[in-house]
């Protein structure tokens, strides 16, 4: 069971990884990222772990 703690709302996602909301929204369309979503609100929600791991793949695109 994942914990609330492990994941962000899509604001501070896209404030992690300096992007807008639309943006991720754009990822999560096209397969690049997925979106959890809360089961009371249906707000859509990121895990931390998968947001370092994209994070971690932009990163090393820029670099060549």
């Amino acid at each position: 069971m994942h914990k609330i703690d492990d994941y962000l709302q899509i604001k501070e996602a896209a404030g992690k990884l300096g992007v807008s909301a639309s943006t991720l929204r754009n990822w999560e369309k096209q397969g690049k990222l997925k979106a959890h979503r809360n089961p009371h609100n249906q707000y859509r929600l990121y895990k931390k772990s998968e947001l370092d791991q994209l994070l971690n793949s932009i990163e090393n695109s820029a670099k060549g």
